[in-house]
C-alpha cells in the first residue's frame, strides 16, 4: 500500500511545486509513484507534465473526487510516475462540497465528510502505487485539509523568512487537526528549509531558529536558491541539460525522506 506524503505549509513562495515535483522525479526512479496537484494554480501539473494546466479541464483531480473515481483522470507522465492533475476550476472545491454546484453549473449534492474526500478517493489506488506525493495550496483550505487528511506524513515546507517562521505553528495544528479528524494518523516526517539566500544573515538566522525550535523534526539538507532549480518550470526533467545541477540539493534530501520512512 502507497505511503502517502503531503507538502505544506500556509504560506506562498516556499517552494512547494517545485520540491513536489522534485520528489515525485526522484521517487520514480525507485518506485512506482502518484503525484496529486491540490492546488488550482496547477504549477506541479506544468511542471510535471510540460502542459498548460488548462488542457486539463474535465479531467483533472476536481472531477476524480467529484465523481469519486480515479478512472480517466489520471495522466502518465512516464512508466514509473503519474498525476493527478489540476486547474483553475479546482478553486470550486469549497462550492461544490457545500451547495452542490459544480463548474458546469450541475447539482452534484455531496454527503460525507468534506475533509475526507480525496481519502476516500485514493483508497481505490493506494495499492498501484508506493508512493503518492501531494502538492498543496498556500492557505488552509478545503483542499490542503484533504491532503493533509488523506496522508500518512507531512513535509512541512519553510522558506527562511519571518513571515514562514511565523506560519509553522498555525501549520502543525493544521497537522494535529488532520490526524484527530482522519483515519491516517498524519503526522509530521520534517521540516525542510529551503529558498535559502545565503547571502542574506537574516536567513541564516531564522535557520538556526527552526532548528532550535524543532530538533528532532528539521532535515539535515538546507535548499539554497538555484537558478538551474528555478528554470526547472520551463525546461522540466526531460532533455534538461541542467537537471543534474538543478537536483544535485535534491538528492541528500531524498535520502534523508526514504529513512525516515523507513524507520517510522
Amino acid at each position: 500500500m502507497a505511503v502517502t506524503i503531503t507538502m505544506g505549509i500556509q504560506k506562498g513562495g516556499s517552494g512547494k511545486s517545485t520540491t513536489t515535483g522534485i520528489l515525485a522525479h526522484l521517487l520514480s526512479k525507485d518506485f512506482k509513484v502518484l503525484a496529486i496537484d491540490m492546488d488550482s494554480q496547477g504549477n506541479l501539473t506544468e511542471l510535471l507534465t510540460q502542459i498548460p494546466s488548462n488542457e486539463f479541464v474535465g479531467r483533472s483531480i476536481l472531477e476524480a473526487m467529484q465523481k469519486n473515481t480515479t478512472s480517466n483522470f489520471i495522466f502518465e507522465v512516464n512508466d514509473n510516475l503519474d498525476i493527478l492533475p489540476a486547474n483553475n476550476f479546482l478553486a470550486t472545491f469549497p462550492r461544490w462540497i457545500y451547495t452542490g454546484q459544480t463548474y458546469l453549473g450541475e447539482s452534484q449534492p455531496y454527503k460525507g465528510n468534506p475533509s475526507l474526500i480525496l481519502d476516500k478517493l485514493l483508497d481505490e489506488v493506494r495499492d498501484h502505487y508506493d508512493f503518492i506525493v501531494v502538492d498543496t495550496a498556500p492557505s488552509l483550505s478545503e483542499q490542503t485539509t484533504n491532503a493533509l487528511c488523506a496522508s500518512e506524513y507531512v513535509v512541512v515546507m519553510y522558506e527562511c523568512s519571518n513571515w514562514c517562521y511565523s506560519a509553522i505553528p498555525n501549520f502543525m495544528d493544521s497537522v494535529d487537526a488532520a490526524n484527530q479528524i482522519g483515519n491516517r494518523n498524519t503526522s509530521v516526517l520534517g521540516i525542510l528549509r529551503t529558498m535559502n539566500d545565503v547571502r542574506r544573515s537574516d536567513a541564516k538566522a531564522f535557520n538556526e531558529l527552526i532548528a532550535e525550535d524543532y530538533p528532532e523534526l528539521v532535515f539535515n539538507t538546507i535548499i539554497t536558491r538555484k537558478a538551474q532549480t528555478g528554470r526547472l518550470s520551463v525546461h522540466g526533467f526531460e532533455d534538461n541539460k541542467e537537471l543534474s545541477q538543478a537536483l544535485i540539493q535534491y538528492q541528500e534530501f531524498y535520502k534523508e525522506l526514504i529513512e525516515r520512512v523507513k524507520n517510522r
